[in-house]
């Protein structure tokens, strides 16, 4: 890191330097935010599919996609990987329907 948190000096002595460190920081914290909550969407739609809750599991799949498609469009994560990740929990979400009928 460039530079301390608790009060400590900035490393850089120019201004757009100093400024841009701290415009990075928020970036980081709102990606690492987004992040997280993908990862707990997904979590959550995991653990209702183990428990063979399939209600529960299509209204997690419908939150996870929706916080998956906000991280890409925010640019935290890639479309593409997003897209494969909803299409890969549909098709869990099918398959565990299937085995259950």
């Amino acid at each position: 890191m460039l530079f301390e948190q608790w009060g400590e000096e900035l490393m850089a002595n120019i201004k757009s330097a100093k400024k841009r460190i701290q415009v990075i920081d928020k970036k980081t914290a709102r990606n690492k935010r987004v992040r997280n909550h993908v990862k707990e969407a997904v979590r959550q739609f995991d653990d209702a599919v183990a428990e063979g809750d399939l209600e529960a599991a299509q209204a997690k799949l419908s939150q996870a996609e929706k916080k998956l498609m906000k991280g890409a469009a925010k640019g935290t994560v890639n479309k593409k990987a997003a897209s494969r990740k909803v299409s890969r929990l549909a098709k869990k979400l099918n398959a565990a329907k299937a085995e259950n009928k």
